[in-house]
Formats: C-alpha cells, sequence, structure tokens
C-alpha cells in the first residue's frame, strides 16, 4: 500500500507541494490529503501583487535598518510600521532581525536567497509547462522607479546585488526613456533600473485555482476542515480533525502565517511574524498599464491583475490579531495617483493579507526536531508566489526519500 501525506495549508505553497507530491505519490499508488480551514487561497494567496520576483535577492534586514525602528513607531503610515500597542509582543522577533542585519547573516541570507531564487525560477517554468498555465503569466519585467539621482545612488547596493548574481537589467536615466516602456508616469522619476526577467501571473487566486484544479484530476483529496492536533505515533501521524481524524506517514505544515502555532506543540518554537501588507484592487480601465511598477523608496508596487490595477505592498508588523488599518490602502492609493497622473481610483477594492516572516527573510524547508515525518514549508514573507514551485519541488525530494537538489542548511527550523 502506498504512503499517505497530509498538506496542512491550501494557499499557494501548499497546493504546489500537493499537486507535486500527488504526481508523485500516484504513481507508486499513494495519496495526498490537502487540509484547510478556510478554502484554496482563502487567505494571502488570493490578494498578493502576483509577481514572481526571482530578482530580489536582499533581505529586509540590511546593515543599519534596526536604526529606522523609532520612526516606524512614528509613522503609522510610513511604508514599514509597527503599532505601539502590537511593539512590546514583536521586541523577541526584533532582537533576531537586529542579528540577522549583521554583515556576516546578511551576506549569507542573500546567498541562500539568490541560490534558492535560481532553483525556485527554474522549478516555476516546469510547473507553468506541467499545468499548461502560460495563458495565465504575464512577461512584462517591472521597473525600479526613483525620483532623484541621489535616490537611485542609495539603491546602488541592491543594483550591484544584481550585479553579483547575474540578474538581467537596464538602466534609465531620463523620464523619456522610463516613458519608452511605461508612459503616463510622473517626470518626478527621473531614474529607473527595469528588469525583463520578472514576470507575475494575470491572477493569483484564479493560479491557484489552476493548480489545485490539477491536483484534483490528479487524484488529490482536500478536506475544508481545522486541524485540531498533531500526534506523532508509532504507526502513522494523527491528525485530529474537526470531524474524521486521519493518519498519515508523512506531514507538511504550509500555512502560512499560522505556521508556527501548529510547530510550537511539536516543541518548535518558529520566529514567524505577519507583515500586514494592503492593496486596493483597480478595475480594467484604470490604466494603461504595460509592466509592473514598483516604487520601492514608498515601499509599494503596481501589478496589472485581471485586467485592471493592483495598487498595494508597505510592511506593518502587527501580528495576527489587531484589527486592519485600511488608511494605509488608502494612503498608499493616494500615492499612486500622484505618481500615476492619469489613474482612474474609483470602485476599488481594498485587501489586507497576512505575509508569514521570519527575521532572516529565508523560510523554513525542513524537518520537524521531534519527528523526522513532520516537515514545515513556511515563512517566505514577500515571495510564497515566487518561491512556491521550488519549494514545492524540495519537499517531494524530503517526502519521497531523495537527497534535495539544493543545500537546505540556511533553510532549517533550528537555525534560530
Amino acid at each position: 500500500m502506498g504512503q499517505t501525506c497530509v498538506i496542512v495549508g491550501a494557499g499557494v505553497v501548499g497546493v504546489s507541494a500537493a499537486l507535486a507530491l500527488q504526481t508523485e505519490l500516484a504513481g507508486q499508488g499513494g495519496k495526498v490529503i490537502l487540509i484547510d480551514k478556510s478554502g484554496v487561497a482563502a487567505e494571502t494567496s488570493q490578494g498578493n501583487a502576483g509577481a514572481f520576483a526571482f530578482t530580489s535577492v536582499e533581505p529586509m534586514a540590511h546593515p543599519g535598518i534596526v536604526k529606522q525602528v523609532p520612526g516606524w513607531l512614528l509613522d503609522p503610515l510610513g511604508p514599514l510600521s509597527i503599532p505601539p500597542s502590537y511593539a512590546a509582543k514583536l521586541t523577541p522577533w526584533l532582537l533576531r532581525f537586529w542579528r540577522a542585519s549583521w554583515q556576516d547573516q546578511y551576506r549569507a541570507s542573500i546567498a541562500a536567497q539568490a541560490a534558492f531564487m535560481v532553483h525556485c525560477k527554474a522549478a516555476t517554468e516546469r510547473q507553468i509547462k506541467d499545468v499548461a498555465g502560460e495563458a495565465m503569466i504575464l512577461r512584462q519585467g517591472a521597473l525600479h522607479l526613483y525620483d532623484t539621482a541621489a535616490a537611485f545612488r542609495a539603491a546602488k547596493p541592491s543594483w550591484d546585488l544584481r550585479d553579483e548574481f547575474g540578474v538581467d537589467y537596464t538602466v534609465l536615466k531620463s523620464p523619456e526613456e522610463i516613458a519608452e516602456i511605461q508612459p503616463g508616469l510622473s517626470a518626478e522619476f527621473t531614474h529607473a533600473g527595469f528588469t525583463p526577467g520578472w514576470m507575475s501571473t494575470t491572477d493569483p487566486k484564479a493560479w491557484v485555482d489552476h493548480l489545485f484544479a490539477a491536483f484534483l484530476q490528479r487524484g488529490g483529496i482536500f478536506r475544508q476542515e481545522e486541524l485540531l492536533a498533531v500526534q506523532p505515533e508509532d504507526d502513522g501521524v494523527l491528525l485530529t480533525l474537526t470531524t474524521a481524524p486521519v493518519r498519515a506517514d508523512h506531514v507538511v505544515i504550509a500555512a502560512g502565517a499560522w505556521s508556527h502555532l501548529m510547530a510550537k506543540p511539536l516543541g518548535d518554537h518558529l520566529p514567524l511574524e505577519t507583515e500586514r501588507g494592503y492593496n486596493t484592487t483597480l478595475p480594467p480601465g484604470a490604466f494603461d498599464l504595460r509592466t509592473s511598477l514598483n516604487f520601492g523608496k514608498h515601499g509599494f508596487v503596481v501589478s496589472p491583475i485581471k485586467g485592471g490595477v493592483r495598487v498595494g505592498g508597505a510592511v506593518e508588523l502587527g501580528g495576527l490579531d489587531l484589527p486592519p488599518n485600511y488608511k494605509r490602502a488608502d494612503h498608499l492609493l493616494t500615492k499612486a495617483a500622484r505618481f500615476m497622473p492619469g489613474l482612474d481610483v474609483c470602485n476599488g477594492t481594498q485587501w489586507m493579507g497576512y505575509r508569514p516572516s521570519f527575521p532572516d527573510s529565508l523560510p523554513v524547508i525542513g524537518r520537524a526536531k521531534g519527528d523526522r515525518r513532520i516537515l514545515y514549508a513556511c515563512g517566505h514573507g514577500h515571495f510564497g508566489l515566487t518561491q512556491s514551485a521550488g519549494t514545492a519541488e524540495l519537499v517531494a525530494d524530503l517526502v519521497i526519500g531523495r537527497d534535495p537538489s539544493m543545500d537546505l542548511t540556511s533553510f532549517r527550523a533550528d537555525r534560530f
């Protein structure tokens, strides 16, 4: 009889892992059960910017960033903010974040992220081909915009990193050059870097649904219910659900921002925080958007989604329980309207989601401390969609018992 594997979490990482494992195990008489209490792509995976950001390798924790913490507390609408009511609870995570910003860990995180992005890009292309998904992919590149020459010079270290790791880009040094790629932007943006390898999906929710349909078509099973407990036993791992329990040979916890809550009873204390992100999705016709736009200094991006425009981003380190502050979405939309004078901001839909993030900006991909049959695949931060296919292949390697196709030392759960 084949093995049974349970995936907990039906976001893009969980669905991708379920699809990869179902493809592998079905031929061996095994099966994969995907569990989620809210549904498929019902949380962060449905409302993100839709980008496969393989060209981004720099962690959020970089040398000197902790000096900015007082400003984060004082500016509730800034690109990165901390609600004062959450600051004390966040302190242990911030201390690890500060350590991750030291030069040694910063460089180690960059090297690990860059290698992982190479793997993920190749894995994503394999996944697109496997599910016949090319019609849902936009290959339009991205503009990273700067409103002064000084701002562009200040960003030079991030472009030097792209040079170091072989990322293709073109530097633009005038509003006229920028307009050749994306007309309609404010002339205050005098410099830009264009990364042609940046790609996105037309709709992140529809993309996960497409992967999920392939999972079901290949014999996968989905159960929409809550996981109450995970109990390792001699003859398998027992999962207590709201209805009938399930016994599995392997369990993969890919529950995004909720993963650390499931890991704690298993003896793994994962320092997982939520970078709460906000956006507004505008309907078709809002703007003639020809590429993705990254307004890095201002902390937001503009993406083509469902024929319309999604304006979102920024980081609010606020946990899972605080109510949304949609003034942040309003603030981003106001900025976008100034930077894109022809933008029609009417009839938008607001949204807030939880990006699950570790202090060093790397996910956890590996086994639980107490039981090798339980694996984690969580904490991808801004890169859940970007790294989903690559993570899925690595998870399949671990479950099947193959040597992973890349070194996972930097992604271990016990690295903290």
